[in-house]
């Protein structure tokens, strides 16, 4: 099994928008990095959902239900999606603070690459963050 994060500014698409859905696909990445991390993404792979910009927490995981197949939001076949769907919401919301000041967690991707909206997490940061949030 592999682990991953996506992100979403929550005025757009929030957690709770994807608890009510029960299911999305995950759109509108347009960068090279994220979309070949979506390629990645194989059925049954767990994901941290990430509030950006307002709270920039880790509030939920999701996990992928459907493999990577044409954004269906663009006729440019070099974008993807998957679909992702909530497996639980975390009790305690895991701040970007709280991730930058822990030892284990201060290399991850969301800390060192910022900007990138869809990024794989090593197993033990994936764990540290669900544990934080328990």
């Amino acid at each position: 099994m592999n682990y991953f994060l996506v992100k979403s500014e929550p005025f757009k698409y929030s957690w709770q928008q994807f608890l009510k859905d029960k299911q999305t696909f995950w759109d509108g990445v347009r960068n090279y990095q994220a979309r070949n991390n979506l390629k990645d993404m194989k059925k049954g792979d767990l994901v941290l959902f990430y509030h950006s910009n307002e709270g920039k927490e880790v509030v939920g995981i999701a996990k992928v239900v459907n493999e990577f197949y044409q954004d269906p939001t663009t006729t440019d076949d070099r974008w993807v999606v998957v679909d992702l769907s909530p497996v639980e919401e975390l009790k305690n919301p895991v701040s970007l603070e709280t991730i930058k000041n822990d030892d284990l967690l201060k290399e991850t991707a969301l800390v060192k690459q910022s900007r990138l909206s869809v990024m794989p997490l090593k197993r033990e940061e994936f764990d540290r963050i669900v544990e934080l949030g328990s």
